[in-house]
């Protein structure tokens, strides 16, 4: 038996439940320790929606927000993703949104303490791996919508590029489960970019094909 601490195994899967469904995934997910990222985070930030979900949004961690109230998605990218998924004909309240990391990775910014976001490691997101796995066992989307570059990695390997691939439907083989796939930018992205209407523009069109994949 390994004297390493569970954070120091890089590996979740010692903390994932063998059956219970979404409810007890989330009671279990509180108390990952499967990386170090739980030790600065205030929480884990488990997905939300229900397993009658056709479509699952998968972005790459928590934000500052999400991480201080416990929920995917509450953030002002989180805002603009609900206005997008309703313009382009899904109802964000029947979807299941969740992340590729459970907790926020972040640095902190001189001098007010402002914490900034970090991208996670290859190694952060592969010891995550087996929450997203439980998840999609348990949800069984129709259609997985991939949210930037982090959650497309995750999902398909270090090779990944958003741009390559956006509003596309893709048809891969995910933790043992044929998916169709439809990879799109992080809406924190659209925040960020110059033109803003453009950037936007465009995810509402890849989330357009994501919708009618599903009808």
């Amino acid at each position: 038996m390994s004297s390493k601490a569970p954070e120091d195994q890089y590996d979740a899967a010692p903390f994932v439940p063998e059956r219970g469904g979404l409810p007890a995934l989330r009671k279990a997910a509180a108390e990952c320790r499967g990386c170090p990222l739980h030790l600065a985070a205030t929480q884990t930030v488990f997905g939300a929606g229900n397993t009658d979900a056709r479509v699952m949004l998968i972005g790459e961690q928590p934000g500052d927000q999400e991480d201080r109230q416990g929920k995917p998605f509450v953030g002002p990218a989180g805002k603009l993703l609900d206005k997008a998924l309703a313009e382009a004909g899904i109802d964000p309240a029947e979807a299941y949104v969740t992340n590729a990391v459970k907790h926020f990775k972040f640095t902190q910014a001189e001098p007010r303490k402002r914490r900034i976001h970090k991208a996670p490691s290859l190694r952060e997101m592969t010891a995550c791996g087996p929450w997203l796995a439980a998840e999609l066992a348990v949800v069984e989307p129709e259609l997985i919508v991939v949210l930037g570059a982090t959650a497309g990695k995750a999902l398909l390997g270090s090779s990944f590029r958003v741009t390559e691939v956006r509003g596309t439907v893709l048809e891969r083989e995910i933790h043992g489960r044929s998916e169709r796939l439809v990879p799109t930018v992080h809406p924190s992205s659209v925040l960020r970019a110059d033109d803003r209407e453009s950037a936007y523009r465009g995810l509402v069109s890849d989330l357009e094909t994501a919708a009618r994949v599903l009808s």
